[in-house]
């Protein structure tokens, strides 16, 4: 088999907004080994960025990095911009940034977290997909990270579960819009995954890695998986859609 036979992502351009941690960088080693070079946008965790910039390096693919935040559309534009000029070309966009602020009551919700988890999770993820889209063409693909708390809800995750349903109807929406272009987007919905943002959200410990797949959290390189399919040719025939990779939750969509 050669190379380019078995690198199902060779010389694609990537942009990944969330890939310093978590799903976004397993997402974005998967790719990377599959032969893309990737663009990584984070908030402000210089030191777990340039750790997976590294890692990228290591696999012989280039990288760059954007701090900043994709809910000012100036910084979208130019993160997106900067990315073309260094790799030539964009062909996917994965919007994967997000944030969450647990609450055990509505009335504890505080307000200014609430228009962080809006700005971040969804505002954001359409202000960067707006910056990206003049740039991609026929065959190329956007893919969303929502989750499985858009179809069950979550009780500490009012604000968040709500973005994570805009995200659903937001993929649903622009797969209808982008079909005479001959671009498909998707999505992904997690069920528990962990990640640092769940750690740092709600103390988890990380799980027993001996336990059967469907018997733990997943983890972010399971989750990844999706995304890759998502992103080849193999689902040619996929728009609009959303893949679940949650361990065997019963959602409907």
């Amino acid at each position: 088999m050669t190379k380019e036979n078995h690198l199902q992502l060779e010389g694609k351009s990537v942009l990944i907004s969330g890939a310093d941690s978590g799903i976004g960088k397993a997402v974005a080693l998967f790719f990377a080994k599959q032969g893309a070079d990737i663009a990584i946008i984070y908030h402000s965790d210089d030191k777990d960025a340039e750790k997976t910039k590294k890692e990228i390096e290591q696999l012989g693919r280039k990288v760059i990095l954007f701090s900043g935040d994709v809910n000012n559309s100036q910084f979208c534009n130019a993160s997106v911009n900067k990315t073309i000029s260094e790799f030539g070309k964009l062909d996917i966009l994965i919007n994967n940034a997000g944030v969450q602020f647990p609450a055990d009551d509505i009335l504890d919700l505080d307000e200014e977290n609430i228009r962080t988890t809006f700005n971040a999770n969804i505002i954001g993820m359409i202000l960067l997909t707006k910056a990206a889209f003049p740039h991609l063409k026929k065959g190329d693909c956007i893919i969303n990270t929502t989750s499985a708390t858009a179809y069950q809800g979550h009780k500490e995750l009012l604000d968040y579960s709500a973005t994570k349903g805009a995200i659903v109807s937001f993929t649903r929406s622009l797969a209808l819009q982008s079909k005479p272009k001959g671009i498909r987007v998707n999505a992904v919905a997690p069920g528990p995954v962990a990640t640092p943002l769940t750690k740092e959200t709600f103390g988890e410990e990380e799980e027993d890695s001996n336990k059967p797949p469907l018997e733990r959290n997943a983890t972010p390189e399971e989750v990844a998986a999706s995304f890759l399919f998502l992103a080849t040719d193999a689902s040619s025939q996929i728009t609009g859609q959303v893949l679940h990779p949650n361990g065997g939750l019963i959602v409907n969509g």
